[in-house]
């Protein structure tokens, strides 16, 4: 049977309470019995040294001839007064001469403790006997002489611990009663709080709720990663730990203890969310949702949440490839048609040699081009790329030139072949768009790739329509065309993104009526995590 939680608190607390309260009580009472103990043992003495002084005793002990009647009540009406248990008076033989029982007058006394009473010493010693414990003063009688003639012992019995509960039953019950309703008060409102701010769960509950949680997370595809304001891991599920090599438990640890790269933090400052942000991780690639986690409108931690697009990147570059591919063979196949009707003309008009002629030459120039790209272009998806824009360019009534110096080695870091058909080939294509509404005595296009140790270097420009210079600063943006027509605004947009991820640089020079030239340069240096700083 499980006690709910406000039960147990103010159990808790108003058992500590008692407990206080008990180990209070017993040093107080100590205390209280400390000082009574004292307050007996100096009126014991007081009392002795009384009956020591007063002449009836100092002139009765030595005389045979004593009135030990006269001696009893005077010593009894003394004893009355100063409310001792006992006064015993006794000559130097032992002798008691006075003892509130009566039979006991005249007995010798056989204490242990009252050897040094009778060589002058004053003292108090504690008995225990029937009636508990007492407190006894012993004091030496002394004649005009300043001779010991006998011992004066006065007797008080200490209260026992029932007796001094007794005695403060009324300050213990006050006390007690005021601290327990307001201590069980106080106990009751701070557990109904505490219950309250836990939502109402009890500790089995919330126990429940965290392991499912936890769980749910590591169950997940995605990997995530949370953190609070502090910047404290709270959430590292099984996911990311194998995406990004984590093998450690780090909850509670330093996101940059942990992944020194990390972009998680600045989310905190930035108090908004960014989407979508591709990364690549030990050679993944990755997609990443940040967010700002609020509560009560208060940013209170942030949450990333990614994705291995590695095998989707892979589809989407065959499906790429295929595409492209139709693509060049339907362009090729409109060029070759074309050539073999020039070719048929002209054998059918007689000029077989012209016809001759016009084979060797077409043939030579697409040799040529295939050989330079295959020798100088190291990645055959770009070559074939740039192979059908030439021949797309040659249907389109537009000359595409490919730079002779051109040379490409290898990709930058952060971006691949994928990567750069996509960006040149979009921006090959807005050049295509460039002469659509213009008429020019040629149309060219010109494209240039250059690769040193440090830098990698793409030109594309047309002398098409060119830009206006009031356009020029929204070229970029997700949707923005100059052009009508759906499915448009995006080419330039996925350019300028490829370009950012490889941390390139673009540079766009435009006039109206003269043509737009596009400038991007990579630089090439060593970077952390596959190139990339993560979540």
């Amino acid at each position: 049977m499980r006690i709910s939680i406000q039960w147990k608190i103010t159990s808790l607390i108003i058992f500590i309470l008692g407990f206080s309260l008990l180990f209070l009580g017993i040093v107080l009472i100590n205390g209280f019995i400390q000082k009574e103990e004292n307050k007996i043992k100096e009126q014991a003495m007081l009392t002795a040294r009384t009956v020591a002084e007063l002449p009836e005793v100092i002139k009765n002990i030595p005389n045979d001839q004593r009135d030990i009647i006269d001696l009893q009540k005077t010593v009894e009406k003394i004893r009355m007064i100063n409310k001792a248990d006992y006064i015993v008076v006794m000559d130097m033989e032992r002798t008691r001469l006075t003892h509130p029982i009566l039979e006991k007058v005249g007995e010798v006394s056989t204490g242990s403790d009252e050897g040094a009473a009778f060589a002058e010493h004053s003292y108090i010693s504690e008995a225990y006997g029937e009636l508990g414990t007492v407190i006894r003063a012993f004091v030496p009688v002394l004649n005009q002489n300043k001779e010991q003639i006998g011992v004066v012992m006065a007797g008080y019995k200490l209260p026992s611990l029932f007796e001094t509960l007794l005695h403060l039953k009324q300050e213990i019950l006050l006390t007690g009663g005021i601290a327990f309703f307001f201590g069980g008060w106080g106990a009751w409102v701070l557990a109904r709080q505490i219950k309250k701010e836990m939502f109402l769960l009890e500790p089995h509950e919330i126990a429940r709720i965290v392991v499912e949680r936890t769980e749910t997370f590591n169950s997940m595809h995605e990997a995530v990663i949370a953190i609070d304001r502090e910047e404290r891991i709270t959430i590292f599920n099984n996911r990311a730990k194998e995406i990004l090599d984590v093998k450690d438990e780090v909850i509670g640890k330093k996101i940059t203890d942990i992944l020194p790269d990390t972009y998680l933090p600045e989310i905190l400052q930035l108090d908004k969310p960014i989407y979508n942000k591709d990364l690549y991780i030990n050679n993944l690639m990755i997609v990443s949702n940040r967010i700002p986690i609020k509560v009560n409108n208060e940013t209170v931690g942030a949450i990333a949440i990614f994705q291995d697009r590695t095998q989707v990147k892979n589809l989407a570059e065959e499906l790429t490839g295929v595409k492209a591919f139709v693509n060049a063979l339907r362009v090729q196949n409109h060029e070759h048609i074309n050539k073999l009707h020039t070719i048929a003309g002209l054998i059918q008009i007689g000029n077989r040699e012209k016809a001759l002629e016009y084979v060797f030459q077409v043939t030579e120039e697409q040799e040529e081009l295939t050989r330079f790209l295959s020798k100088n272009i190291h990645d055959d998806s770009l070559s074939g790329l740039l192979l059908s824009k030439v021949s797309r360019g040659k249907e389109l009534g537009i000359q595409v030139i490919i730079d002779r110096n051109s040379f490409l080695r290898e990709f930058p870091n952060l971006l691949d072949h994928h990567d750069f058909v996509l960006m040149i080939g979009n921006l090959i294509e807005n050049a295509y768009d460039s002469f659509k509404d213009v008429q020019t005595e040629s149309n060219e296009i010109y494209v240039s790739i250059r690769q040193t140790d440090q830098i990698l270097n793409i030109l594309v420009e047309d002398n098409g329509c060119g830009i206006e210079e009031e356009d020029l600063s929204r070229i970029f943006n997700y949707g923005y065309s100059s052009k009508s027509g759906t499915g448009r605004g995006i080419g330039l947009f996925l350019v300028k993104q490829i370009v950012d991820k490889g941390q390139g640089k673009i540079h766009v020079d435009s006039k109206v009526g003269n043509g737009t030239s596009f400038q991007i340069t990579f630089k090439f240096e060593p970077s952390v995590h596959g190139g990339v700083r993560v979540v």
